[in-house]
């Protein structure tokens, strides 16, 4: 027990002291995982937006695709991009493996098909709503997908929040293609692996301390932006109840 309270004291301390080392791993961490989710994010937003409007043959098998994608396990990505990526591989000439870019690569294809997946639902269930009227207007598919995208923009926000904290809790796929190299392309989930290994135990509960503290950040941003919201539908409904 005193090793417990003596590892979780020394754990605070290097995070109320800003330890260095501790940081520049944090930084690269959200460093990698903000990359990645923009990227992954951009293209699952727009696919999801498509495959909500779209209606054409063989529909359900891209979606039983895309719902299988999302519980594919992270080190089958970084085995497939570690595949890609070396020396033998189609993309082995960008000399990208155990990089920061590589790190980029697999966090992105693990976000894209969760940004996917939940726009297709939003827009989906927004096409039900307001479809009729937009195409009404003569409104394409493509456009109606931007539209309704714009309509669930709140929505929205919590998609790019659930993705980000897709990213940065991964850890099979970054330690295949980025290697865990010190000061290079190690990150928050593959120091805490390593560092557990190695028996240095307050390094890693403050870097999981760290990681939990984003995680439940990121939690809270989503409950108050669902509660923005729903307090801006009630807002609107008694507006019209009034009139």
């Amino acid at each position: 027990m005193s090793t417990f309270v003596e590892v979780g004291h020394t754990a605070v301390q290097l995070v109320a002291g800003a330890e260095p080392q501790l940081l520049a791993i944090v930084g690269r961490s959200l460093a990698v995982s903000a990359t990645a989710c923009a990227i992954g994010c951009g293209i699952g937003c727009l696919l999801g937006a498509w495959l909500g409007v779209a209606r054409f043959r063989g529909r359900g098998g891209v979606l039983a695709v895309l719902h299988t994608l999302l519980a594919i396990p992270s080190v089958v990505v970084g085995l497939l991009v570690y595949l890609l990526l070396s020396r033998s591989g189609p993309l082995g000439h960008l000399g990208w493996l155990f990089s920061f870019q590589a790190m980029v690569v697999a966090q992105s294809v693990l976000v894209l098909p969760v940004a996917a997946a939940l726009t297709r639902q939003l827009v989906d269930d927004a096409e039900l709503a307001h479809g009729e009227q937009l195409r009404s207007l003569g409104a394409g598919t493509a456009l109606r997908g931007l539209l309704l995208v714009w309509d669930e923009r709140y929505a929205m926000l919590t998609v790019l929040i659930a993705c980000f904290g897709r990213a940065i809790s991964e850890v099979g796929a970054v330690m295949i293609v980025g290697g865990n190299i010190d000061g290079f392309t190690r990150v928050m989930t593959t120091a805490i692996a390593l560092e557990t290994s190695k028996g240095d135990l307050p390094l890693a509960v403050a870097l999981g301390l760290v990681l939990l503290a984003i995680v439940l950040g990121l939690n809270g941003v989503i409950a108050l932006l669902r509660r923005w919201r729903l307090d801006r539908v009630d807002a609107r409904l008694a507006l019209g109840g009034t009139a």
